[in-house]
């Protein structure tokens, strides 16, 4: 139990960092893609004002080269706003490859200007635009380059700039942020692993407590039973037997299994609980287990029906299995509706890799809620603590926690579920 508890740890600790580096990782890198996409389409806008070609640069604002309409001199220049031409500086325009397609209101193509670019022709480009008017879209990637459309007063311009340097770099961002969040990673995990035992050490030491306690506690208690069931004897031996000598026997009774069932289970939780692992034939083992339950479920007015296939070879603890399969079935017929029936059964899994035992009861009113609840211990649904015609179906609340024990000490799994009017157990034997 305590190294599924640690498991549990550095898987879950493990995934939230993997979520949380995705987070960062991804973050970055779509605010890298995003910065450098805008600072393209900065370029392109100015590119596209200026009539397919660069301003003279001029650090105190922007100089076009087209005349601008000075007329109201009482009016200040209009000055251009910092984040327009963010990335433009003295070296842009000889930096920056690009190539312009004109058209005209018809969607003809006029012109093409490829003299900033030298690896696009003349008859590249047109394809390039006429592609561009085709698709109707304003703005986006073709290729290797970036464009971006624009109305003149003469039609359509359509600037694309070669983007390989940016695609590259950001390729590359993406590649060193991802090694770099895989290395943090692989050494976060390490320390995770690492430090994992302390981390649950608390939890560690108040289970073994628990379990010392109960061995403990089973021990002590037994002198002061054995003592009162003594004295119990010695009382009937001076007077007749009555109601309150044999009600204190079955208490002492009740109290003995009580205790003999928490030791079990205690044993069983252990790290490496004392198991003979060998080969047996389960098929024997869950027929000879399930057959006694027959005369307690006739009794009761209930019928059970083994069917075990035949030559089933498995490899566990006999013993094991067989309180397994006596629980379950014990627990199905305690529970099972009046006149109801009680079904065992034994077989290979689809898969041919598992050998499933499935134990099932009618039920018309199936417990509610998470259904895993009922391999906590001592619990038990308030539907199990009614009474049916008298007939007192309370238990201590932990044989499930046994079997549970049990199948998990083999590496396998059990569930539970509702349907069709039947309360199923499956416990998957690997």
């Amino acid at each position: 139990m305590i190294k599924r508890l640690q498991r549990k740890f550095v898987v879950i600790a493990a995934v939230c960092l993997l979520i949380v580096e995705f987070a960062i990782i991804g973050g970055i890198n779509g605010v890298n893609i995003y910065q450098t996409n805008k600072n393209a389409d900065n370029l392109l806008n100015i590119i596209i004002e200026n009539d397919g070609r660069f301003p003279e640069f001029d650090p105190k604002g922007m100089k076009h080269d087209k005349p601008q309409d000075n007329s109201d001199s009482s009016s200040p220049p209009e000055s251009k706003k910092p984040d327009k031409h963010r990335g433009f500086n003295e070296e842009t325009k000889y930096q920056t490859r690009y190539f312009v397609v004109y058209a005209d209101s018809n969607g003809e193509i006029t012109k093409v200007d490829t003299g900033h670019v030298a690896a696009v022709s003349s008859s590249q480009a047109i394809e390039y635009g006429k592609s561009i008017l085709d698709s109707g879209k304003t703005s986006g990637t073709s290729g290797n380059y970036r464009y971006k459309t624009g109305d003149t007063d003469k039609g359509k311009i359509i600037v694309f700039m070669d983007c390989r340097s940016d695609a590259a770099t950001k390729n590359r961002f993406l590649l060193v942020s991802c090694a770099i969040g895989a290395a943090g990673y692989i050494l976060v995990c390490l320390l995770i692993i690492i430090f994992s035992k302390r981390a649950i050490r608390p939890v560690v030491e108040s289970f073994e407590k628990q379990k010392q306690f109960i061995t403990d506690a089973g021990h002590e208690i037994k002198t002061p039973l054995a003592i009162i069931s003594a004295n119990t004897e010695v009382l009937e031996m001076v007077s007749e037997p009555n109601q309150w000598t044999v009600s204190i026997k079955n208490q002492i009774t009740r109290l003995n299994g009580l205790l003999k069932e928490l030791l079990s289970l205690a044993k069983m939780e252990e790290e490496k609980p004392a198991l003979t692992m060998a080969d047996f034939n389960i098929s024997d083992a869950v027929y000879d287990a399930a057959s006694p339950f027959t005369t307690l479920a006739e009794t009761k007015g209930k019928k059970l029906t083994i069917d075990v296939a035949n030559g089933l070879s498995y490899h566990g603890d006999e013993g094991a299995i067989r309180q397994l399969v006596s629980i379950l079935t014990e627990n199905a017929v305690k529970y099972a509706d009046d006149g109801g029936e009680i079904i065992v059964k034994l077989f290979t899994s689809h898969s041919g890799k598992e050998t499933d035992l499935e134990v099932s009861n009618t039920c018309k009113e199936p417990p509610q809620g998470d259904l895993t609840k009922l391999f906590d211990r001592f619990y038990r649904d308030d539907s199990s603590r009614s009474r049916s015609k008298g007939e007192k179906k309370g238990g201590y609340g932990i044989g499930l926690s046994i079997a549970q024990a049990i199948v998990r000490s083999h590496k396998s799994k059990i569930s539970c579920k509702a349907e069709n009017g039947m309360m199923i157990f499956t416990a998957q034997l690997k």
